[in-house]
């Protein structure tokens, strides 16, 4: 957690966030709760939204994002949103690998293996409730890793399955990517 208080573990067999204190001093790990996700979701990736108050979570088997609220006095996980990583009429095999929050917090982008695509949410002010946005090709297939630069203008996709790597810049306003021909 970014206060370093716990340690929360993606399972996707149990369909759970593992939610564990940890001692800095010993370096020990004790039970200490859970976030339980949709069954069948098969959690794999989580990230804090930049505030701490919001984990994100990429669910590999039924292709969805899912919103935690988090309470970083007593380390809960409380489930508030679950949406597709897909636009409307998506067929075929798909599975969510990596997810990253912008660095504003007003973006989260999800990779989308089998779609091929990279997944652009924005992240409303207020609320914090997600709206996928933009779903766009990343011009290599099984995208299974990216990553955000740290002023947030650039994010670069790393291609398994065909050896490539594409980069795209980030429209600030609208979270939208668009491929700077580079790869």
């Amino acid at each position: 957690s970014p206060d370093g208080r716990f340690v929360i573990v993606a399972d996707l067999g149990i369909d759970q966030l593992v939610v564990y204190a940890f001692d800095p001093a010993s370096g020990a790990l004790t039970p200490h709760g859970q976030g339980q996700a949709e069954p069948g979701a098969g959690p794999r990736h989580l990230a804090f939204a930049p505030d701490g108050g919001t984990v994100y979570v990429a669910n590999e088997l039924d292709s969805t994002l899912a919103a935690f609220r988090y309470g970083s006095a007593s380390g809960s996980l409380v489930l508030q949103q679950v949406l597709s990583t897909r636009p409307a009429g998506a067929a075929g095999d798909n599975f969510p690998a990596d997810l990253h929050v912008h660095p504003t917090g007003r973006f989260v982008y999800l990779s989308n293996r089998g779609d091929n695509t990279i997944a652009v949410f924005s992240v409303a002010s207020g609320t914090g409730r997600l709206a996928l946005v933009q779903s766009v090709a990343t011009g290599g297939h099984w995208p299974r890793n990216f990553a955000i630069d740290p002023a947030g203008h650039l994010l670069l996709v790393a291609h398994q399955r065909s050896d490539s790597i594409t980069s795209f810049t980030i429209d600030a306003r609208t979270g939208h990517l668009t491929r700077t021909g580079a790869e």
